[in-house]
């Protein structure tokens, strides 16, 4: 695969999604490929838009018997990548619940690659990669004025008394296709969420389209047993991704 030092990889200005591949089906395409293709309008990118019929004719041409599996779209000026590679979570990591820590790196909300899935993307990988070494599952950033943000590859929701909340976008976060998906299927409140006193919450979980809806067990030394209407909502979520 020969790959064009644009400036997508000289400065990171390109764009990827993530699809979960289930059954040799992309999970949400129409809703990946909308996400990319505005993002390609609001970077100005100069390069052609990714079509539907694209990314079914290259999973044709590259077919599996895995059931579960992930594809990788890399769009950048002079570069169209995509890629396939294996599926990791299993029934166990859902049944343990995720373990979470507080980055140091404090997301900008007022940087426009915040908004978009660029491949400005060292901070998220670095920290996640910073956690995992901790013992920790994923890692949780904060923004300058000490509100939730997101994770370094998901999106995360808190349930008390069984209302779902989570933060609103201009904390500074991507907008994920799981995010969306649950807003749209749930009464979802959006709101500024400050770290200080997240204990209050019953249950929490993160989102994103591989791991779907993940349980958290704990957030740094804050534990969270409950997760029945984390559970509820991911059995919608495994019935909708399998029509």
């Amino acid at each position: 695969m020969d790959i064009v030092l644009d400036d997508g990889y000289s400065f990171g200005l390109g764009l990827f999604e993530t699809i979960h591949i289930y059954k040799n089906k992309a999970v949400f395409l129409k809703e990946h490929l909308e996400r990319i293709n505005n993002s390609i309008d609001a970077l100005s990118l100069d390069t052609e838009k990714i079509f539907e019929q694209e990314v079914v004719e290259y999973l044709e041409e590259n077919k599996s018997f895995k059931e579960n599996e992930v594809l990788k779209i890399i769009v950048s000026e002079k570069n169209r990548i995509f890629l396939k590679r294996d599926y990791i979570y299993a029934t166990e990591n859902y049944e343990k619940g995720f373990k979470i820590n507080i980055s140091k790196t404090r997301r900008n909300e007022n940087s426009v690659f915040t908004y978009h899935k660029s491949l400005n993307y060292a901070d998220n990988i670095f920290e996640k990669r910073k956690s995992i070494k901790l013992g920790y599952d994923e890692a949780l950033f904060l923004n300058s004025k000490n509100l939730i943000c997101e994770g370094a590859t998901s999106n995360i929701f808190f349930i008390k008394n069984k209302q779902i909340l989570t933060p609103n976008i201009s904390s500074g976060l991507l907008d994920g296709i799981i995010r969306q998906w649950i807003i749209k299927n749930f009464e979802v409140i959006e709101l500024e969420i400050p770290y200080d006193g997240i204990e209050k919450y019953d249950e929490v979980f993160i989102t994103n389209s591989l791991i779907g809806i993940m349980p958290v067990a704990s957030i740094e030394n804050m534990t969270f047993s409950s997760k029945n209407k984390t559970l509820e909502i991911l059995e919608k979520y495994k019935k909708a991704i399998v029509l």
